[in-house]
């Protein structure tokens, strides 16, 4: 490879050096320079979403799926800020993504023309770092950096600004090479922190997002199975940091620190691990930890240890390699052990056995019960299968009944930006082809993100969307009911009916080249999503689910 090149080749240079082999983008004139240069670049692959949302959202996906940094490339400020809710929602998920948009020409951008803004500005409050690139001769090393800062703990997205002019100029630039880092190791000093743990009368473990982004899973559930602790999920979790299906598993924390303190009561140490703070939704007022309770917290990222509430062993470091070596010296020193794992057993059977039957129970109504729904959906799962989620109520509900043990099998944003589902799921497959994706989500979830159905189209993508289609905001209705609202007592929720009229997806996925259907009671939608898993391009199955205080009858 030559040292010098020019702009737009030594950028597709780095690009490759990175990893990178899909670019996700919506294009302007601004990047016409970088798409010319792709014209010689058959090896990178340029996936177009009709939307900058689903553009964000399938690099999202796909750097999770495939544990590397994506690549997009967004238009000016106008695109760039219909990317910003994916940016946001990588931000807080902590996915590593280089972002690009093409600045206005510099020879008349003091003239402020059309398409021009501060697109530093507009991309700062969303991202991890902005780099605004002014000459050719600095872009290869901002480059460099940009990809190296959002691997490095906390991951996250990272933008550069790149005037359309610099990547047209034909005077060659040095070409930066890649450096080596090295992962990062466990800490020194592990004695206080195993002392800790060892002596817990009943431990906990927390087991945050970073346990799964960081290929931990193994090793935390050896430090687990040595304790013999519980492991709740930290809430809202975007990923499987803890098998589904193991005894000592006791589900998700909700998401407020009042109900995050009573799970937490009857535990005297609590291991917080990859976890950043706790997630909380809605204010409670207290500290998530109850009172008395001693805590040990390990993050790769130092900023988090310690920052929402006191610890009394702190580590900083890479979570596989700390977990491995906690593991090696608590293994064989809790005698406990075999007896916490026997009687969790016995309680996550039970648990099973409950949640079972509930889900069975509410089968045969018309519309569907949500949790009869999302039970028949996780019934016709492949056990390879990716389960992408985005629907606010039915997802609480599918999580209780969902026993995913692989990593990578959830995908999930703790953004809170509406849209994504669609868009993850498709990056999902196509970072990952070989494992099936379904995506359950919400009907207002879906209209926000419905032109990624394009995308899914287009290229063919075998991804099954599942969307739970109750005509309305029902979490928010509810959450009006939690408080004895007004408009729970007049029974009238002003903008949050989607319906009537209903919304007909299936109308909708087939103006975009999907092939859809209506699920007409449980036994069909499993059997469309075990069909959908094995088909070779993608469908959408349109669900009529129970809304807040409607009535249903026998089907």
């Amino acid at each position: 490879m030559p040292s010098r090149m020019r702009p737009a080749d030594a950028m597709l240079a780095i690009l490759r050096d990175e990893g990178v082999r899909t670019v996700f983008g919506n294009p302007g004139t601004t990047e016409l320079p970088f798409l010319d240069a792709l014209v010689d670049a058959p090896d990178l692959d340029f996936v177009l979403g009709v939307h900058e949302g689903s553009v964000v959202a399938m690099a999202d996906g796909y750097a999770r799926a495939t544990g590397r940094c994506a690549f997009v490339s967004l238009h000016v400020a106008a695109g760039l800020a219909n990317g910003l809710v994916g940016l946001l929602n990588a931000s807080r998920s902590r996915t590593p993504m280089v972002v690009t948009a093409g600045q206005q020409d510099r020879r008349h951008l003091v003239h402020d023309p059309m398409l021009s803004g501060d697109l530093g500005g507009l991309a700062r409050a969303a991202v991890k770092h902005v780099f605004e690139v002014h000459h050719a001769h600095d872009l290869p090393i901002l480059l460099r950096r940009a990809f190296a800062l959002a691997v490095q703990p906390p991951a996250g997205p990272v933008f550069l600004s790149i005037p359309m002019d610099l990547l047209a100029e034909e005077e060659p630039v040095e070409l930066l090479g890649r450096s080596a880092l090295a992962p990062a190791g466990a800490p020194d000093r592990l004695d206080d922190a195993v002392r800790i743990l060892a002596g817990a009368a009943a431990p906990a473990v927390v087991a945050g997002d970073g346990v799964g982004r960081d290929g931990a899973v193994t090793e935390l559930v050896a430090v687990a199975e040595a304790l013999g602790a519980t492991v709740y999920h930290q809430p809202m979790h975007d990923g499987v940091d803890f098998p589904g299906s193991h005894p000592l598993h006791a589900g998700m924390l909700a998401p407020t620190y009042a109900a995050i303190r009573d799970r937490l009561t009857p535990h005297d140490v609590v291991f917080v691990v990859g976890c950043h703070a706790f997630m909380a939704h809605h204010y409670t007022p207290g500290s998530p930890i109850p009172p008395g309770t001693t805590v040990v917290q390990l993050d790769s990222d130092p900023a988090e240890v310690g920052r929402n509430f006191t610890v009394a062993a702190g580590l900083t470091g890479g979570l596989r390699p700390t977990l491995a070596a906690l593991a090696a010296e608590l293994t064989g020193r809790v005698p406990q052990a075999a007896s916490r794992i026997a009687a969790a057993t016995d309680r996550s059977r039970a648990e099973r056995v409950r949640v079972e039957r509930a889900a069975r129970q509410s089968y045969g109504r018309t519309p569907m019960e949500p949790l009869a729904a999302v039970h028949a959906v996780a019934t016709g799962l492949p056990d390879d299968a990716v389960v992408v989620e985005e629907a606010i109520t039915s997802g609480l509900l599918l999580r209780s009944v969902l026993r995913l043990d692989r990593p990578r099998s959830y995908v999930h944003t703790v953004g809170g930006g509406l849209g994504s589902g669609i868009g993850a799921a498709i990056g999902s497959r196509m970072g990952d082809p070989e494992r099936p994706v379904v995506a359950v989500l919400g009907d207002g979830c879906t209209m926000f993100g419905l032109q990624g159905l394009w995308s899914a189209a287009r290229y063919g993508v075998p991804v099954t969307f599942v969307v739970m289609n109750n005509g309305e905001y029902r979490t928010l209705k509810e959450t009006l009911d939690s408080w004895g609202s007004r408009a729970t007592a007049a029974g009238r929720y002003p903008g949050l009916d989607l319906a009537p009229p209903r919304l007909d997806f299936t109308r909708a996925a087939e103006f975009f080249g999907v092939p859809a259907v209506t699920a007409r009671d449980e036994a069909h939608l499993t059997e469309l999503v075990a069909k959908g898993a094995g088909a070779d391009g993608p469908l959408l199955v349109d669900v009529p689910v129970r809304g807040h205080g409607t009535a249903s009858g026998a089907g």
